[in-house]
């Protein structure tokens, strides 16, 4: 294995700042005895590559060979976007953006090949959610960076409560150098019966998530950050290795979420399907969008939904059905009134989902459940919903779970019929 000298290695990683911003490297930069230029960025690929990965815990099925992938693929470090190209690819002007949504619950190699095939297929983002009894968000986003080239990663939400915000910074950070300056950071609340199982505290959401924004943006920075905030504070913290240009979203659902977001972030991931819904939000958005002195043309609105498509559309139907029981049983009066909903079904849904009854779950859901909480059915169904709702102000559509009856075909559905189709 080639294995350049630490001092190469630290001065290549000390240059991605200016490599981002468009920066040409001069060659004495790499120094007499080290690396030859034009060949620094193979190099650096041997030098991450990770060889004799072990896939124990792997199913049979999901060999490397078969999956297409190396154990982890060459990290490309002089390979970023500068900080123009990645806003450009955020705010494409109209053009409408494209998400899928994986849970870590299923291995990290087999989430690697999801991703690389989402690629393939069109898609713009990745987003991971961040649950403490799944595996790790960051870890998983690094494998996922590292077996693709160009869609964004992202993690799809993080909380302010379970790490250090400045852990946070250097994770997503790391995640964006790995990536090629790829990361998306999706921060939310959180919820309160998730921090009360880890036995943390879930205070002042609203504030501690602006104030975890604020320092985050500072740690980015790369200044030594001197916050002392209600809920967030920090006594000199600096990071030690360039951050870059790490776009911020919100995951966001009430009123006085959805304007801090326009407030502070660079898009907001909301867990709606139906227009009414991004009636409401988008108005919350504008208004924190406005009060910023900035404009909805840089802000990125994301329909965060469940997703299920199949060119049978019973079967989509079927797949999407248990996830919008659970969308239903959490949503509050208002939503539930907002789409003529009978409150009785949805509380003898949350009763049957304690008692793990889901023989009444799954026949409680009813066709305004499912219009409302999800978009489903044939790629003609989804694309009608699509149109809808981008005609509301929505810029990015996420393919959150189920995705469709059979993963793998629908993420080509989507690419062929949708996102190609246009």
């Amino acid at each position: 294995m080639l294995s350049p000298d630490l001092d190469t290695h630290q001065r290549i990683c000390c240059a991605q700042g200016f490599l981002r911003a468009g920066g040409t490297l001069p060659d004495r930069f790499f120094g007499k005895n080290s690396i030859d230029r034009s060949k620094s960025e193979d190099v650096l690929s041997e030098y991450y590559r990770i060889r004799g990965w072990n896939s124990d815990g792997v199913p049979a099925d999901w060999k490397l060979k078969e999956l297409g992938l190396d154990a982890i693929a060459p990290t490309r470090f002089l390979n970023h976007y500068t900080i123009n190209q990645t806003r450009t690819l955020y705010h494409l002007g109209g053009r409408t953006m494209y998400g899928i949504e994986f849970v870590p619950s299923d291995p990290v190699l087999k989430l690697a090949y999801y991703t690389k095939l989402a690629e393939q297929n069109g898609f713009d983002n990745v987003w991971v959610t961040d649950h403490y009894n799944n595996r790790d968000v960051y870890t998983t986003l690094a494998m996922l960076a590292a077996n693709t080239n160009s869609i964004k990663v992202g993690t799809g939400v993080t909380n302010p409560y379970t790490r250090n915000v400045a852990v946070t910074a250097s994770s997503i950070a790391a995640v964006n150098e790995i990536s090629g300056g790829r990361a998306i950071l999706g921060l939310g609340p959180g919820d309160k019966a998730t921090f009360d199982a880890m036995g943390i505290e879930w205070v002042k959401p609203l504030t501690t998530t602006r104030e975890t924004v604020q320092a985050l943006r500072a740690l980015f920075s790369g200044k030594k950050v001197e916050q002392k905030g209600d809920q967030v504070s920090l006594a000199g913290a600096s990071m030690a290795f360039s951050a870059g240009d790490i776009p911020i979203y919100l995951g966001a659902q009430g009123p006085k979420m959805l304007e801090l977001a326009g407030q502070i972030a660079d898009g907001a991931l909301i867990n709606a399907s139906h227009p009414k819904d991004f009636e409401v939000a988008v108005k919350a958005i504008k208004k924190g969008v406005e009060s910023a002195g900035k404009s909805m043309k840089d802000f990125d609105v994301t329909a965060y939904a469940c997703f299920s498509i199949d060119k049978k559309p019973e079967k989509a139907l079927n797949a999407a059905k248990i996830v919008v029981a659970f969308i239903a049983a959490g949503s509050p009066p208002p939503v539930l009134e907002r789409h003529g909903i009978d409150p009785d079904a949805v509380k003898t849904i949350g009763g049957a989902i304690a008692k793990g009854d889901f023989g009444t779950v799954l026949g409680t859901v009813t066709t305004d459940m499912m219009d409302a909480f999800s978009i489903y059915g044939t790629p003609a169904d989804c694309q009608a919903r699509i149109d809808e709702l981008t005609k509301m102000g929505v810029t990015q559509i996420v393919a959150g779970s189920p995705i469709g009856p059979d993963k793998e075909k629908a993420i080509k559905l989507i690419g062929k019929e949708i996102i190609g189709g246009k």
